[in-house]
């Protein structure tokens, strides 16, 4: 081989390494400037000028599983737990008065619906007007707010709303997607439950935490501790408050979980502090005073809804009609199925979430 001919071949090798090189050189320096500015960005979050804009992002990220570092780069646990405390739902130990419940599933439209009716009614009993053209007893709404968009539906018959359960707890075992929980009872709908544990946003779905009910047993709870139990009771009513497994089922909880806090109870809302929380995707279940079971799914951290507090979801409830409400799991789990597809789903890194507890609307017949 010539000496001019290998002269080009390494002259060519020095400059693809100089390309290489300057490519490289570029991508470093790309990162550095969106990590700083993402850094500075965030600082000027959580030590800016705007307590509102801190509050709010502090409270949102520590609700979340992994997100919580975003805060702690920037503030000591102290100045979390302080702002967490200047925006939160208080804890109450008021329980449900079955007394204030008072409902007619004679004048339920359920029955006009299976009658074949297709145009809006109204209960004669509780005024409220309904709009089931399909005859199913299920009203779907699109919720709206000024961070958030979501769904409400709403259930005729409270007889109707159940709670899916896994068949094992153990730690080797997988949660069930929302609509394995629906398809694997039979049901037409469904949202997520309650509680469960899901270290840093990577659990399997399968060990739930707190009281879980399922057709009048106990499946879950230990019986020496108080858990908030959300969920209903024989008489369909849903029962809203804080006790322990056993006097759950001295009170005739037929389905139920555990998560919180309370939103409306006894037809009062739940006192809360500043935004009542932060931005994030939210799930919630209440009952109005004619019985139908409102059952809410809030989008969150998407570019098109950021999510709600628990203060919106109150508002929400109470715009519905609520007597009683409770928050559910939310985050990534927020999820709601309704005739065979996903028609609220959150941002997650992995699949569709797997969860161990849902609370599922089964089919009219079963029902009647």
């Amino acid at each position: 081989m010539s000496r001019t001919v290998k002269e080009g071949k390494i002259s060519g090798l020095r400059r693809l390494a100089i390309y290489i090189g300057r490519f490289f050189t570029w991508l470093i320096l790309t990162i550095l400037v969106i990590v700083l500015g993402l850094y500075l960005f965030l600082y000027l979050i959580n030590k800016g000028p705007s307590p509102h804009f801190r509050d709010l992002f502090v409270s949102s990220v520590m609700e979340s599983s992994a997100g919580g570092i975003l805060a702690r780069l920037y503030l000591t646990d102290e100045e979390i737990a302080e702002i967490q405390t200047r925006n939160r739902t208080e804890e109450i130990q008021e329980i449900t008065d079955v007394s204030l419940v008072i409902f007619d599933l004679s004048a339920d439209p359920d029955v006009q619906a299976a009658d074949g009716a297709d145009e809006a009614s109204a209960d004669p009993e509780s005024g409220y007007v309904h709009d089931d053209p399909d005859g199913d007893g299920i009203e779907i709404h699109e919720v709206h707010g000024e961070t958030y968009s979501g769904m409400m539906m709403i259930v005729y018959d409270p007889s109707r709303v159940v709670v899916s359960s896994i068949p094992s707890y153990t730690h080797g075992y997988m949660g069930w997607t929302i609509q394995q929980h629906v398809e694997n009872n039979g049901a037409v709908a469904g949202i997520n439950g309650g509680k469960y544990e899901d270290n840093n946003g990577l659990g399997s779905g399968a060990w739930p935490e707190g009281v879980v009910i399922s057709n009048g047993r106990c499946l879950n709870g230990n019986d020496g501790r108080t858990y908030g139990v959300y969920g209903f009771n024989e008489d369909n009513i849903l029962i809203v408050g804080n006790m322990t497994a056993s006097a759950a089922m001295d009170m005739g909880i037929r389905d139920a979980v555990t998560f919180g806090p309370a939103l409306v109870v006894n037809g009062a809302a739940v006192p809360y502090q500043g935004a009542g929380g932060g931005l994030n995707p939210r799930t919630a279940i209440g009952q109005r005073d004619d019985g139908a079971v409102l059952m809410l799914v809030i989008e969150g951290r998407k570019s098109s809804s950021l999510g709600a507090t628990m203060a919106d979801l109150i508002e929400i409830m109470l715009d519905y009609g609520a007597i009683n409400a409770a928050n559910m799991d939310g985050g990534m789990s927020s999820t709601m199925f309704y005739e065979g597809e996903i028609i609220v789903d959150n941002a997650t890194v992995r699949d569709t979430r797997r969860i161990p507890t849902a609370f599922i609307v089964m089919p009219l017949s079963d029902s009647e």
